[in-house]
């Protein structure tokens, strides 16, 4: 922690994870746009904070400042994998960059001014780079250290050499970006970062702490620590140019062949195997395809190989998709190949089976389905996903075979033996076991209760469009539910669509479920009924705004 800081040139992508959404996503970042985390807003574009939108907002009144705002989850990874093309620009005119945080890169500053005529033209020169090559406004700071030099480039500053004290010194203390700290230090009567420096190093220790003398030593203009440069990323890709377009499925197999031991070679150089491969394909016309997939093991020089050539075979041949649908064919030859690696792990990243590798016939089975996805595509072939959820269809999830299975609502079917709240008649919470065969490994973390969800055992049939039903009492008349969720009479006859009405012989209910009453749009109010029909089946009924409807079908 000793030493003059080094003179550091600091790239900052104002407001990044709202453009992050704009590029990975499509949010127009031009109207208001806020990026959420906990409920709170983390970022916000323009428009936005013209709006009155701030950081910190709750989302209910940043909504209520601005009725238009476009509101989109916080995702780190997202940021981060935007960001990587405006680090690689900036590795074009400068080496030696570290990743600070996605939206703000550093260097060194001595050797971009050196051959590029001085700290100002190199900032110019990195701005235009970046602005150039992925079309992204940034604004460039220049001071001794990575602290000051952040806080230079939020107003384009470059700070003299032996002038950084003097820069922070006027600065309010808030911008040592330690909220508790910086309320601390007004209460005591500190208000700049030059008045918080000229306190004795000592006392600050013994009154703040560790992270306190720290802040200390960044407001007094001393970096705590020297910039941690990254390695560029291996290009690890493979391309194969041909001269002669590649029309034929046996040509495109022999050509797929050699690429794949080519990238299968250059991987095992670098100790690794991918996960995922990306497959892209040029034809001589210039249209563009491309198609990835996904293995639960590592991908061998054969196996790489072996889905290539079912891509090519499914592109070429034009194979006749589901229902006779018969994917578009290209309108010429390839001419060229790629092969992307994706998802790298060391080699020996994967454990095998307990008994060795996995079984053939597993085996068989996963090509078989791959091939099949090969010509028809990736939604032809899909598994269910078990997550959480009040209803059966909001449990399912259908994902594509080899993509990652993730639930679409959090929170996995509950274990064996294992409690889970449950609604009760009269819609309020209770505890009861969890029904045998529905469950899966519970992932650590903290999973949603899901007050009012429906108790074991499941059904075994979710329609995907529920049907709509009558049902009566044993007068004839009409079923009804309240508002205060009273049954006007006991359900006795039940008739799905036109069908003869059924006796029901017994029924349980109703349990309430009031969702997203906070969002018009999105609310939905019902109560759900179990019934037993004298034929013997089990249905699974809700009734919604005065209709009834059969959503499932019990064994």
């Amino acid at each position: 922690m000793t030493g003059a800081p080094v003179r550091t040139l600091l790239l900052w992508c104002p407001d990044w994870p709202v453009l992050a959404a704009e590029i990975a996503d499509g949010v127009p970042a031009t109207g208001p746009v806020a990026v959420l985390h906990a409920n709170r807003v983390v970022a916000c574009s323009a428009p936005a904070r013209a709006a009155g939108v701030r950081r910190g907002l709750r989302r209910r009144e940043a909504q209520g400042r601005c009725p238009t705002l476009t509101v989109v989850d916080h995702d780190p990874g997202r940021d981060a994998r935007a960001f990587e093309p405006v680090v690689a620009a900036v590795e074009e005119v400068a080496a030696g960059v570290e990743v600070v945080r996605p939206g703000v890169c550093a260097l060194a500053a001595r050797g971009p001014a050196r051959y590029l005529g001085g700290e100002e033209a190199a900032a110019e020169r990195i701005i235009e780079q970046v602005a150039e090559s992925c079309a992204v406004e940034s604004q460039v700071g220049i001071a001794d250290g990575v602290f000051a030099a952040g806080l230079a480039a939020r107003t384009g500053q470059v700070v003299p050499p032996g002038g950084t004290p003097g820069f922070l010194a006027g600065l309010p203390v808030e911008a040592i970006g330690r909220p508790a700290l910086a309320d601390l230090l007004r209460r005591l009567g500190v208000r700049t970062l030059g008045e918080f420096a000229a306190l004795p190093a000592g006392d600050v220790l013994a009154r703040f702490g560790f992270d306190g003398a720290l802040a200390h030593r960044l407001a007094a203009g001393h970096d705590h620590r020297p910039l941690a440069v990254r390695q560029p990323p291996v290009d690890l890709t493979v391309t194969a140019h041909h001269d002669e377009p590649l029309d034929r499925v046996d040509a495109a197999a022999f050509a797929a062949r050699m690429l794949a031991e080519r990238l299968h070679d250059r991987l095992a150089g670098h100790g690794l195997a991918c996960t995922r491969l990306g497959i892209e394909a040029v034809t001589a016309h210039g249209q563009e395809l491309h198609r990835v997939w996904r293995h639960d093991g590592l991908l061998t020089a054969a196996a790489i190989a072996d889905r290539v050539r079912w891509q090519l075979d499914g592109w070429l041949s034009g194979s006749t998709g589901r229902a006779g649908a018969r994917p578009p064919r290209p309108t010429a030859g390839i001419v060229r190949l790629r092969l992307v690696p994706d998802g790298l792990l060391a080699q020996g990243g994967l454990q095998p089976g307990l008994w060795g590798e996995a079984g053939e016939e597993r085996d068989r089975a996963h090509r078989a389905l791959s091939r099949v996805q090969g010509i028809l595509g990736p939604e032809a072939v899909v598994t269910a996903v078990l997550g959480g959820g009040r209803s059966p269809a909001d449990q399912t999830r259908l994902v594509p075979w080899g993509d990652e299975r993730l639930p679409a609502r959090p929170g996995p079917p509950p274990l064996p033996g294992v409690v889970e709240a449950s609604p009760d008649a009269a819609g309020r919470a209770v505890t009861q076991p969890g029904g045998a065969g529905r469950g899966g490994p519970r992932r650590p973390g903290p999973v949603p209760p899901w007050p009012g969800r429906l108790p074991p055992p499941a059904p075994a049939v979710v329609l995907p469009v529920p049907l709509t039903a009558t049902v009566h009492d044993v007068t004839g008349e009409p079923v009804l539910v309240s508002a205060r969720l009273a049954v006007s009479a006991a359900p006795a006859r039940l008739a799905v669509g036109g069908a003869t009405p059924t006796e029901i012989v017994g029924w349980t209910g109703p349990w309430p479920v009031d969702e997203r009453w906070w969002a018009p749009a999105e609310a939905r109010r019902r109560a759900r009924f179990q019934v037993c029909l004298a034929d013997g089946a089990a249905l699974l009924l809700a009734v919604e705004a005065g209709r009834w409807l059969v959503e499932a079908i019990y064994d």
